[in-house]
């Protein structure tokens, strides 16, 4: 029920509230209510552009910000909900448009606007388009290490890597519990294989800083590489519970899917355990006049490089293939792939044994196992 005791801006703080708790269902409920009561209350058109932008509802929530811009042409934050609405329908013009008409309309003192609309130019890909508006949100806050950051974060992304060094430094000076810099920092330093310094950065963050899972995993493989830990070392607990939670729970399909392949292999692990009880003579016999029987197992890789032998063989074999034999341990490389491989898939290959390893680089696409 409408509660006309409300103004429209308590509306408006009610549903921003529910919206900064990720309630995005009940704020577009309290911004209906309230336009029911406002129909001309921009802050709320605008809200329910927002919450319904959250929801990934882009055509409603252009709607939502075009009609606000009827109510307001010169708004703001209309303007900016509208460019990033825009970049969700591949409609870069329009969304430049819109945006630079904020610049038009004096808005560059605005911070947080200035770096809302870098972010979400950077989220698709416009990495010199957002750094404009991250440079100008640095101009007129050079203390706010936010501001900074995001221009470190542009020059990476841009292949500028030692000025991102330096960037993401000066902003860590500004604020040393900046985490989402020092994560990235520390992520830099990783891919230039700095181990030592990515690990000094990944270590002073922690399980809750991280959105993302590679910052996670690789500081488990650093605190193993460099501190042997072992999988099971209670240090290691806390990194892999926030793993798991921004992996996220299987829905009903996957395990579902799981349950079935799981099935199928206990068929047919059943099936040839059977056969070899049967057949298990006559292939002794056969065995003994064959010719020397073909590699245990074999895999591709790079396309049309066959690599035969036992799982252990192969491993070394692809350690051969990288220019890294003699290097190090296989363990070693293990983990130094399988990084490269999350890098470039997103996919967790395990590193507990050169088996594991394979059929994890198979399942990830990096190689096929052709038996």
């Amino acid at each position: 029920m409408a509660t006309p005791f409300l103004s429209s801006e308590e509306y408006d703080e009610r549903a921003h509230q529910l919206y900064n708790e990720g309630q995005y269902d009940e704020a577009l409920d309290v911004l209906r209510e309230g336009l029911a009561l406002y129909p001309n209350a921009v802050e709320l058109h605008i809200g329910v552009g927002y919450a319904y932008h959250a929801r990934e509802e882009f055509a409603w929530a252009r709607r939502s910000f075009e009609e606000a811009l009827v109510l307001d042409p010169e708004h703001e934050d209309a303007l900016a909900g509208l460019g990033e609405t825009l970049l969700k329908f591949g409609q870069q013009a329009a969304a430049l448009k819109s945006f630079r008409r904020t610049l038009e309309l004096g808005y560059e003192d605005d911070i947080e606007l200035m770096l809302q609309v870098g972010r979400a130019l950077f989220r698709e890909g416009l990495i010199e388009e957002s750094r404009e508006y991250f440079d100008i949100g640095a101009r007129q806050s050079p203390d706010s290490a936010e501001a900074v950051s995001c221009i470190g974060y542009a020059q990476h992304r841009l292949g500028e890597d030692d000025a991102a060094i330096a960037t993401l430094r000066r902003a860590l000076k500004i604020d040393e519990d900046h985490t989402e810099a020092r994560i990235y920092l520390g992520n830099i330093f990783y891919d230039r294989g700095d181990y030592e310094a990515a690990l000094y950065h990944l270590d002073r963050s922690a399980p809750d800083d991280h959105w993302d899972e590679l910052g996670i995993w690789r500081l488990i493989e650093l605190k193993k590489m460099v501190y042997r830990l072992r999988d099971s070392d209670p240090e290691l607990k806390p990194w892999e519970e926030r793993l798991a939670e921004l992996a996220g729970e299987p829905d009903d399909i996957d395990e579902m899917l799981a349950e079935i392949e799981a099935r199928a292999a206990e068929s047919a692990d059943g099936e040839a355990r059977g056969q070899l009880e049967l057949f298990g003579a006559l292939l002794g016999n056969l065995a003994k006049n064959r010719e020397p029987a073909p590699a245990e197992h074999c895999v591709t890789i790079d396309e049309d490089k066959a690599i035969e032998g036992t799982w252990e063989e192969i491993l070394r074999k692809m350690s051969e293939a990288r220019g890294v034999a003699g290097t190090g341990s296989i363990k070693e490389f293990m983990m130094t792939e399988a990084r490269r491989g999350f890098s470039l898939t997103g996919y967790l290959i395990p590193t507990e044994d050169a088996e594991s390893f394979i059929r994890g680089s198979a399942d990830a696409g990096l190689l096929r196992i052709v038996r």
